[in-house]
């Protein structure tokens, strides 16, 4: 089995590309070994030194550092629990993920419609690339919140993608659209 290895925007995260699905459809994203037990494999991740962060994407695993590590120390050891994972053919995730609740007025259904348009066919895929995601957790009066997952939920230009690359983006094609806000973890 051969993982590909990318960087990403953020120096503390690397996208492993295991050539197979590993979500499929949906992303998970954790931030502490106990927040990771719905995931064997994220159970896996966090049990190496140094792991801060495990993100599940379609066909990718984004892991986050910790300072107290080096990618030249870490990198194999992920790579390793990554291969022996899906070499023993083992569920990603097991059982439902919970949905996120969206915070959302009925009479904005147009609009929101058209924000999560926007988000799945323009912003998602540039994210998902950097070895992220991008999740809509509510619309109301004018203001859009969103929550980075990933390697964009750390990343130093994650404020300046939120509101300089998505809100402008938003505005325009969504009038009613009045600024966007990060939902933080």
């Amino acid at each position: 089995m051969f993982i590909e290895t990318e960087g990403t925007p953020n120096p503390a995260t690397l996208k492993f590309l295991p050539g197979r699905d590993v979500m499929g459809q949906g992303t998970a994203d954790f931030a502490s070994p106990d927040a990771a037990k719905p995931s064997i494999l994220a159970q896996a991740l966090f049990a190496l030194p140094g792991v801060a962060r495990v993100f599940l994407g379609g066909d990718f695993v984004t892991v986050t550092k910790s300072d107290a590590v080096e990618w030249s120390v870490l990198r194999p050891q992920v790579l390793g629990a990554i291969m022996e994972h899906f070499v023993a053919g083992r569920p990603v995730i097991e059982g439902e993920a919970a949905a996120a609740e969206e915070d959302v007025s009925p009479a904005d259904a147009d609009v929101v419609a058209q924000i999560k348009e926007l988000l799945d066919t323009r912003v998602r895929p540039a994210v998902a690339s950097d070895g992220g995601d991008i999740v809509f957790y509510g619309y109301r009066d004018g203001v859009v919140r969103l929550r980075m997952q990933g390697a964009c939920s750390g990343c130093p230009s994650s404020s300046a993608t939120l509101k300089h690359g998505i809100e402008n983006m938003l505005r325009h094609y969504v009038p009613e659209v009045q600024r966007v806000e990060q939902v933080l973890a």
